[in-house]
């Protein structure tokens, strides 16, 4: 994001300001919009939540007046008011997806089914789209990624989020000329798998959080599915299915310790091999790659720079802002026309389904954060060939047909899915795609 402050600040003295528009005034959506009020070059110029006082109270926040805030009941509303200058709350997320002025719509649902639709509808109105719902991406990135490429738009990730975080790093290694052997996150929350919206409702209403999204960090749902998309953005693996999690000290100790701890397991380190996805319990809450050299003379180097003796050196960001940092990535889309992190082609991994308590058959079953699954992470040729179910295609119409352990994988003989979604439909698009005849 080099020189990105000048580039806004230029839009901002032009008046060329650009309108952003946010479908979920969460958590997350409701501290992306105080940023971007802050911000110079860009706003966000219309926010939609299925609750409108989330979206009101959003810009509020922020510092704007009543008087600058309108709710807009129709799309001639919303135009209107966006026009005159003034920013807009709406319930319904098609007008973000369709108003006239917006050339980029964010997600920030977290939810698969709206991700899907808001950005498959932004994009058939050739709009830009940066997709803050990691869940969405790692069940059909590629398909978007295609979509975006065939309507001359941008498909992202974000900045901020730990995918997008760490593909900075990323990128700065191989343009170095290193080997990423690694690829992680620190997890900042102790993995509690059979935790749920109710045991941990007071922690959520104490931090101002959506339980569901406490429950799906705690029970290690969202660390899979960030491990998931890097690993897509890259093509490095899970190491075994749900990684192994290793404990390092905290801070700069715990970081210096990852340089043996990802070691291969003949040179007394825990992986069975390099070129993968991990993550750790201890150096939360940043993100980190790996490194290695065949050059002496560059091991000399980095060794001199304080980087540990080798043959691996680790490089750390200490924070990812997730949501703060998201207009970053509208501004890159909008004015370079370049991502911050998009899959591959194809996926690489797969997030994919445990149950978290025994199922029975002909049980009604949910999905993210809820009380009967969570998420892991495998190889998608590993997944593909044991027909595990992707995580993001479960929701709370699902329905076990026999009998499962806690702890199993599910597979889909094992569930019967909700097949009316879009991103069922989308993923079932996205196989044929790619010769796959899965679901």
């Amino acid at each position: 994001m080099l020189n990105m402050d000048k580039k806004l600040l230029k839009r901002q003295e032009e008046g060329k300001i650009i309108k952003a528009g946010i479908v979920g005034a969460g958590q997350m959506g409701r501290g992306m919009v105080t940023q971007m009020v802050l911000m110079n070059g860009i706003m966000p110029a219309i926010v939609s939540d299925i609750k409108i006082e989330n979206a009101v109270h959003a810009f509020k926040y922020a510092g704007v007046t009543d008087d600058d805030i309108v709710i807009a009941k129709t799309l001639a509303d919303a135009n209107a008011a966006m026009e005159a200058g003034k920013y807009v709350a709406c319930e319904d997320a098609d007008f973000v997806s369709r108003a006239n002025l917006v050339e980029c719509a964010i997600d920030a649902t977290g939810v698969p089914d709206v991700g899907a639709k808001v950005a498959t509808d932004a994009m058939k109105n050739k709009k830009h789209v940066v997709m803050l719902n990691v869940e969405t991406d790692v069940v059909i990135g590629p398909y978007l990624k295609k979509m975006a490429e065939k309507e001359g738009v941008i498909y992202t990730g974000s900045a901020g989020d730990e995918p997008g975080a760490v593909m900075e790093l990323y990128s700065f290694a191989k343009a170095m000329g290193m080997n990423v052997e690694v690829m992680g996150k620190g997890k900042n929350n102790k993995i509690d798998y059979g935790c749920n919206p109710d045991t941990v409702l007071e922690e959520a209403t104490r931090r101002k959080m959506s339980p569901k999204m406490l429950c799906a960090f705690k029970d290690g749902t969202k660390t899979m599915v960030e491990m998931t998309a890097m690993s897509n953005y890259t093509g490095l693996v899970p190491d075994v299915i749900g990684g192994h999690g290793p404990k390092t000290s905290p801070g700069t100790e715990g970081v210096k310790e990852l340089n043996d701890i990802l070691k291969l397991k003949k040179d007394g380190g825990i992986l069975n091999k390099h070129g993968v996805v991990e993550y750790v319990n201890g150096i939360a809450p940043g993100v980190f790659v790996t490194v290695s050299t065949p050059n002496e003379e560059i091991a000399y180097q980095m060794s001199y720079h304080s980087m540990g003796p080798g043959p691996l050196w680790t490089l750390y960001r200490p924070f990812h802002l997730c949501n703060l940092e998201t207009p970053l990535s509208v501004a890159k889309a909008v004015i370079d026309g370049e991502v911050t992190c998009v899959p591959i082609d194809g996926l690489v991994s797969e997030c994919i389904t445990r149950a978290k308590i025994n199922l029975k058959a002909g049980q009604t079953i949910d999905g993210i954060g809820g009380y009967t699954t969570y998420g892991s992470i495998a190889e998608a040729k590993e997944s593909d060939e044991k027909g595990y179910v992707p995580y993001g295609l479960v929701t709370n119409k699902a329905v076990m047909k026999r009998d499962v352990k806690k702890g199993q994988l599910l597979t889909y003989d094992d569930i019967e899915l909700d097949k009316s979604t879009l991103v069922y439909k989308l993923r079932k698009e996205q196989d044929a795609m790619y010769g796959k005849n899965v679901l």
